[in-house]
């Protein structure tokens, strides 16, 4: 299926979502470009500039067209031969034609070459032709457009104002036959307007909502007779009492009482007419709603009818845009028979990988069964019958035997590649937009083999850092150091879409690295909703660094936005500094379509809170028109008195390095520093990423740690993320099974939630105590830094482990 076809779909608007370089909004009024065609357009719209044709193929170079006054804008470009280019309909594109056009951008840029489709009503337009399948730069409904032909290769297309599009065709015949296709293309999109508005009558209307409008126009009905009842009465009482003080006013009263009596008589008059309009108002707002009731069921139908063809299209976008990528990668599906032993299909993998490895992240969704033959075993040999979800020989526990004995040897260095499943993304999603996910099941086709314990433990991948920073005397040397680390733990995340189990109640997660680097930690999930994880870490380097993250993420339709919340403590033994920070916002984009990418963006403030030394770090987010590197970090290392000692900069993807800040002379310590006086020759490079393992972008993109997180260990307690079996038939390629296990894990714990509430309730009724939930190796307490409530490591896990005491531990698997 042709490209255009799968933007032919999409209803008035530009395409949703858009890749890293082709982001922006909508397209701007005339003069201004589209949504890729930045820069600033003329501030009265005068028109593009108007090339003469000269009779020839193409235009000439004319002179351009000025606005107010101001200069030329330089010679329009000529296009090159075949400019235009372009058929009708072509080859089953499902366009009613597609081709180069030359588009107004701004008086710098002028016209630029654009590719143009025209499909179902709408015009739209991209940068290039291979752009069609991730960004659509803006489109156009031509239901309501005006088309209008200034020259022999010169159109306009408008739709009132709020959008314009200047076109110029290669030559005067191509320009007429975009002209007409735009025409039929308009005549078309207005006819099935119309049929629409027509489609919405009472036919259309379910007998419910028939009954239910009848219902209420009875009722209103009832309600102005009673009224109209109250007002007949109200006019008899009325006349009477005229009558009455007409009679007072004949008899001979003092003067004194006549004239109040007239007043009577005035305001009983203004009262019967108040009550008349009141009545009248009423019979009129009756009659007003019997005459557009009919109006009113079109329109709620419309827009019934509206909103299930939007779900509709863009499911069949997503299903559309997944069979492209499969169709596009098909070189990467291989026979479950291959020949060969795991050596040869590992470089049959590789080489039909080589050419893609950039697109590898979009590949976790499909909308058609289809099962593919991974790896499964942890001995990674691919055997015929050894085919990913099929049953295998080898049952979980022998497997869980087999790694044991590989990681008393040596760390794992792979796992099971992720299998090709089939899933229907918008089908789960497309419910899901402005909720928190947490309390949305989801299917293990989302996540990665990792819980969101192990991803927490993963901070700790570049802990030299905090190793060396503890071995610093200056403390904004040291502040530097921390800064980085900081950074680092965002680097994992660039190519990591994919989400992290979420832990159950109670669950914990240990690594013990106090041989090999000097330092050991623990995680545990203190609470479920809001789901929190409390995590300490203590190396005999000389720190300890402990926090407790509460993840909180929301759905938009375009992206995902992740926000931790709470703070991440790192102290130091030797000197006693306490370093406080917290989190930036981490937005996942492209969710529904187009290739997903991962950013960050917001200011962190690390704060020496002995010495109250400060750095100020400042993730910029991405954006189409910063000429800035990617992923961008700068920052600020001050003392207290606000003097700037160092500056940082790299990127969270790769790495950071420090400046010696020199003020100035006569400086005194506050804006009037030079930034010229960094000198090149003081940068030292505080922290760089590792490379990622080989094959990385087949196993979920995970680092050298995150591969042994998983691995199974012994004498870890029985609440460890190692031992949780939907996650483990994940990794090895179950994911069938793994998502029933999913299932079963999380009714056991919403019963246990009951339990506990029932609980509560019952004891409440006693007038008994009763305690809540806590957490078995933190304790929940004031922080005497922050003054905030967290969980604080109480102690007695390791001596636990070393007694391999596990009684208090409860079951949760």
């Amino acid at each position: 299926m042709a490209a255009t076809e799968l933007r032919g779909v999409v209803g008035p608007g530009p395409a949703m979502g858009a890749a890293p370089g082709g982001g922006g909004s909508g397209p701007t009024a005339a003069g201004g470009g589209g949504r890729g065609d930045s820069g600033p357009g003329p501030g009265v719209v005068p028109g593009p500039a108007v090339a003469a044709s000269g009779g020839g193929p193409g235009p000439g170079p004319g002179p351009a067209a000025t606005a107010g006054g101001g200069s030329a804008a330089g010679p329009a470009p000529a296009p090159p031969t075949g400019g235009s280019g372009g058929g009708a309909g072509g080859s089953g594109s499902g366009s009613a034609r597609e081709g180069w056009l030359f588009k107004w951008t701004n008086y710098i840029k002028g016209y630029q070459r654009r590719w143009f489709v025209l499909s179902n009503g709408l015009l739209s337009y991209y940068r290039s032709k291979a752009e069609m399948r991730h960004t659509c730069r803006g489109t156009i409904n031509l239901a309501t457009a005006n088309i209008t032909v200034e020259d022999s290769c010169n159109f306009i297309i408008s739709n009132g104002g709020a959008q314009t599009y200047h076109l110029k065709a290669s030559s005067e015949v191509e320009r007429q036959r975009w002209v007409t296709a735009l025409e039929l293309a308009k005549a078309k999109a207005v006819k099935m307007l119309a049929e629409s508005d027509e489609s919405g009558d009472e036919e259309s209307v379910s007998q419910t909502d028939k009954t239910e409008l009848q219902n209420t126009l009875r009722t209103l009905s009832s309600k102005v007779e009673d009224l109209s009842t109250c007002n007949d009465l109200i006019a008899k009482h009325g006349t009477a009492l005229q009558r009455s003080l007409s009679e007072l006013e004949s008899l001979k009263l003092p003067a004194e009482s006549n004239e109040k009596i007239k007043q009577v008589n005035e305001r009983a008059t203004l009262f019967r007419i108040t009550s008349n309009a009141m009545i009248n108002a009423c019979r009129d707002f009756l009659m007003l709603a019997q005459t557009h009731s009919k109006k009113w069921q079109k329109s709620l139908q419309y827009e019934r009818d509206q909103r299930i063809r939007l779900e509709e299209t863009l499911e069949q976008l997503a299903k559309q845009h997944n069979h492209l990528e499969r169709a596009f990668r098909g070189a990467t599906v291989l026979p479950a028979n291959a020949p060969g032993s795991a050596g040869s299909v590992k470089d049959q993998i590789c080489s039909g990988k080589a050419d893609v490895s950039d697109e590898d992240d979009d590949n976790e969704f499909f909308d058609a069964p289809e099962i593919i033959a991974m790896p499964e075993s942890l001995g990674h040999k691919r055997t015929g019958s050894n085919i990913s979800g099929a049953s295998s020989d080898i049952s979980l526990d022998e497997q869980y035997k087999h790694q044991l004995e590989e990681t008393k040897k040596e760390k794992r260095t792979r796992i099971p590649y992720k299998p090709n499943y089939s899933l229907n993304l918008w089908s789960i999603m497309k419910n899901c937009i402005g909720k928190e996910l947490s309390k949305i099941p989801m299917p293990v086709n989302f996540n990665e083999p990792l819980s969101m314990l192990q991803r927490l433990t993963e901070d700790l991948e570049y802990h030299e850092l905090l190793d060396r920073a503890a071995k610093c005397e200056d403390s904004l040397e040291q502040l530097c150091y921390v800064a980085a680390f900081t950074v680092s733990s965002y680097s994992t995340t660039v190519f990591r879409t994919s989400k992290p189990f979420n832990p159950l109640l109670g669950e914990t997660f240990e690594l013990d690295r106090l041989e090999e680097n000097g330092y050991r930690s623990l995680c545990e999930q203190v609470s479920h909703h809001p789901p929190a994880a409390a995590h300490h870490a203590e190396s005999k380097n000389g720190w300890t660094l402990r926090q407790e993250i509460k993840i909180t993420s929301k759905f938009r339709g375009k992206y995902l936005s992740i926000m931790p919340l709470g703070s991440i403590h790192c102290i130091f033994h030797a000197t006693g500094h306490h370093y406080t920070w917290k989190k930036v916002t981490t937005t996942v984009h492209n969710i529904i379509v187009g290739k997903l990418w991962i950013d960050q963006s917001g200011e962190i403030d690390i704060v020496n809170h002995k010495t109250g030394d400060k750095c100020n770090l400042k993730f910029v987010p991405y954006s189409y028109f910063s000429r800035d590197v990617a992923r961008k970090v700068t920052g600020e290392v001050t003392d207290p008195s606000g003097k700037v000692h160092f500056a940082l900069l790299g990127t969270w993807d790769e790495k950071m390095d420090y400046f010696q800040v020199i003020p100035s002379n006569g400086d005194n310590g506050g804006d009037g520093r030079q930034r010229s006086h960094e000198l090149e020759e003081s940068r030292v490079t505080l922290w760089k990423r590792n490379p990622l393992p080989k094959n990385a972008e087949n196993m979920y993109y995970f680092s050298e740690l995150a591969l042994t997180l998983n691995a199974w260990e012994s004498g870890t307690a029985p609440t460890d993320s190692r031992l949780r079996p939907d996650q483990r038939l994940m990794e090895n390629g179950r994911w069938d099974e793994a998502n029933a296990e999913k299932q079963r894990l999380e009714e056991k714990q919403r019963l246990s939630r009951k339990k506990r509430e029932a609980e509560a309730v019952k004891a409440s009724e006693d007038g008994t105590p009763y305690d809540p939930y806590k957490a078995l190796w933190f304790e929940r307490k004031k922080d005497p830094v922050t003054k905030e409530l967290t969980h604080i490591y109480r102690g007695g896990y390791w001596e636990s482990k070393e007694k391999q005491d596990w009684s208090s531990c409860p079951d949760i698997f």
